[in-house]
This record gives structure tokens, C-alpha cells and sequence, in this order.
């Protein structure tokens, strides 16, 4: 049977980890043989990517003239706009991260089932939201085979290096990186928002690299093409992907569960002495068997039947109960607005402020950091 699905997302602007797991999904969707409406207000680059494989998209609901059969949930704020957009329509709110507050789950009696990509997000919303855990299923990560093609075989010592991460810059981990890189000789290059060049498709870049420093779908894709990996973001540098750990890293989408250690050079280089083809090798053919998008997407799309059906045999919309969880949701957050503010009033009193005003009123440091700050808006949109 064909569906109607309407998939939200806080945006569809910069190619970013949900932003793409929403284009892959909604264009398998599409190919078979499904009706796809994708949703943000802030629209862009993924925006065109999606419309261009005639998916369609929307920043305004009241475009959308045909109710859909189910909201495939990504984020609240998006979610829950669309539950109260489209009465009687059931939704599934999917989980993506452990911190980031737009993946906080809301509560809503039409929410049939939560998706978490991981076990730590499904930790996450059992133990930190009380999602009952019969309610919540774990969907891993995928990668499109079709996209990511396989390279040819490692060489016997790695010669190129990537990072390839929005967040990793020269001031947060790269610098150590590149130097326990320049230890074996290894050129680094880095991708991502966070050294402003993020527009390049890493399934054409992949490829030219041998070891890749990279979390979450962009570590899984660079395994599916071939490389050695090493898990590593801000949050830290987890192991060299092997065939002994590949598949207990998978359930925590290399994720932040998995980078262990601070982003130092004597552990970035421990990792990088036990570099092996073979190994990579093994963990690749792993992955290209075990995480094929098509799979993930049949249980995406048998779940979707499941909560159509149950929502289609359960009772009456309760308005009364819809109304209080609205309320309820709208109170927290109120509650995470004020925690948001108070932590901008002490940010404002800090040391660190005070001495970024020192620096602006010098003649002399002043009008460069103003310089920089306009161009970091004008080049990232920060």
C-alpha cells in the first residue's frame, strides 16, 4: 500500500546529519512508491537537493492540502507543529542525539512509537524521558550503497588523511590531529561547517583518502567505502574501527559513547599506529553487508503500517487530553527558554566576556575582531 508521509526536520538548509538522513530516506520512499512531503522552516541546500529529486517541500503547512497519512518526527518543535497542524493524523518522533536539545522527545497522545538510531539515544529516551521502552525501537544507522561506492585496496602505510566533521577546527582537536598525522608522515586535509567547506559530497571525496577521522553516518560511510576509520569528534578520539569492534560501534552509531578519550596527539597516534588494511578491509565488507539503507527502510516502512493500523482501530481522538499535553509541552519549554537565558546572563558575567570587551575596545585588536565576526556570519550564517 502506498502512504502519504510527511517527515519534519528543524532544517533543510546545510548538508548536516539529519538533514541528509531526511533526504535519503524520503527519496527511497519516493522510489517506492510512495508520496513524500518534507517540512522545516528554514529551508536551503537540502531543500533543492530534495526538490530536485521531486520530493516535495514545504516550510508552511497550510500548503499542504492533503493531510498525511503519518508524521515521521524529527525534532520537537517541527513535530509538534505538525501534530497540532493536522488533527487525527499519528506520528512516530524519531531520536537522533544524546545532547542536542531539539531531539528532547515531546509528549503527545498521537506519538505512537519513538525511533532511536542507537542504544544511547534509546537510553536517552527511556531513562532521561520516561518513554515507556515498549514504545521505543531501535532503528541503527544505514549508508546507500548506491552512493558510496567501494574504493580499490588500502595501502600497506596510510598517506592521506581526513577529518571530516561540522564541528572539528583548528581550536578544538584538528591542530592534534595534524600533528600526530605529521608523526607517520600523513597528510591531513579537513571537511566540514566548522573550516568552511562543508559543500563538497563526501561519497566523491571518500575515496581519495586513506584513513578518515570521523562520528556518527559520516564514520559509517567512509567504512563503506573503504577506509580506515577512527572514531573522533569534539567530544573525543574512540578506536580504530576493526573487525572485533565494528559491530558494537555500529549500536552506538559511532557515536559519542564511543569517543572515550580526550583529542590528544599521544592518543590520536596510538590509534593511527594500528592502521591495517586487512582490517579495514574486513570492518568495510562488514558494514556493506550489515547496514544497507533498503533493509533499514523496510522496518521504517512496516513501522509506519503498524501505527497507521493501531491508530486507525484505537478510540476516538481524546481533544480534551491533546489540549493538556500541549499545555504540558508548551510549560517545558518555557522552563528550557528561562534555562537557556540564565545561562546567557552567565556567559555574559564571565571571565571569558569580560575579556572579549577588553579586546573590542582596543584601537588597535577592536575593528579586527569585528572584521571577523562579520565574516564568520557572512561565510557560515554563525
Amino acid at each position: 500500500m502506498s502512504y502519504r508521509i510527511l517527515i519534519t526536520n528543524n532544517t533543510l538548509a546545510k548538508r548536516a546529519g539529519t538533514e541528509l538522513y531526511v533526504r535519503d530516506v524520503a527519496c527511497e520512499l519516493l522510489a517506492r512508491g510512495h508520496q513524500v512531503i518534507a517540512y522545516s522552516s528554514l529551508l536551503g541546500e537540502v531543500a533543492e537537493e530534495l526538490r530536485g529529486a521531486t520530493v516535495a517541500v514545504t516550510d508552511r503547512l497550510e500548503t499542504v492540502s492533503l493531510a498525511p497519512h503519518l508524521i515521521h518526527g524529527h525534532h520537537h518543535l517541527e513535530t509538534m507543529t505538525a501534530l497540532l497542524h493536522f488533527p487525527n493524523v499519528p506520528a512516530i518522533y524519531f531520536c537522533h542525539g544524546w545532547l542536542p536539545f531539539e531531539e528532547m522527545p515531546p509528549k503527545f497522545p498521537r506519538i505512537l512509537r519513538y525511533v532511536a538510531v542507537d542504544q544511547t539515544c534509546k537510553d536517552r529516551l527511556v531513562f532521561e524521558h520516561g518513554i515507556a521502552a515498549d514504545r521505543v525501537q531501535v532503528l541503527l544507522n544505514f549508508v546507500d550503497l548506491n552512493r558510496f561506492k567501494a574504493r580499490g585496496p588500502l595501502p600497506k602505510k596510510p598517506l592521506r588523511a581526513l577529518v571530516l566533521s561540522n564541528n572539528v577546527h583548528e581550536g578544538n582537536g584538528l591542530s592534534a590531529i595534524r600533528e600526530a598525522c605529521a608523526r607517520f608522515q600523513i597528510t591531513l586535509d579537513a571537511v566540514g561547517q566548522s573550516v568552511g567547506n562543508s559543500g563538497q559530497r563526501p561519497e566523491n571525496l571518500l575515496a581519495q583518502y586513506d584513513l578518515v577521522f570521523a562520528k556518527g553516518r559520516a564514520a559509517l560511510e567512509a567504512l563503506a567505502v573503504g577506509n580506515a576509520v577512527i572514531t573522533c569528534d569534539t567530544a573525543g578520539v574512540g578506536a580504530m574501527v576493526t573487525p572485533d569492534n565494528v559491530e558494537a560501534l555500529r549500536q552506538v552509531n559511532f557515536g559519542i559513547r564511543a569517543l572515550r578519550h580526550p583529542v590528544h596527539v599521544e592518543t590520536i597516534a596510538a590509534e593511527i599506529a594500528r592502521y591495517s588494511p586487512v582490517q579495514s578491509a574486513q570492518a568495510s565488507y562488514w558494514i556493506r553487508r550489515n547496514a544497507l539503507m533498503g533493509r533499514v527502510v523496510d522496518q521504517l516502512v512496516q513501522l509506519y503500517e503498524e501505527v497507521i493500523d493501531e491508530h486507525r482501530q484505537s478510540a476516538a481522538v481524546n481533544i480534551a487530553e491533546e489540549m493538556r499535553a500541549a499545555a504540558d509541552y508548551l510549560r517545558q519549554l518555557k522552563m528550557l527558554t528561562v534555562r537557556l537565558q540564565q545561562n546567557l546572563v552567565d556567559l555574559h558575567h564571565s571571565s571569558t566576556m569580560r575579556l572579549h570587551d577588553r579586546l573590542v575596545g582596543l584601537p588597535l585588536i577592536g575593528p579586527r575582531l569585528k572584521n571577523l565576526a562579520r565574516f564568520a556570519a557572512a561565510r557560515w550564517g554563525k
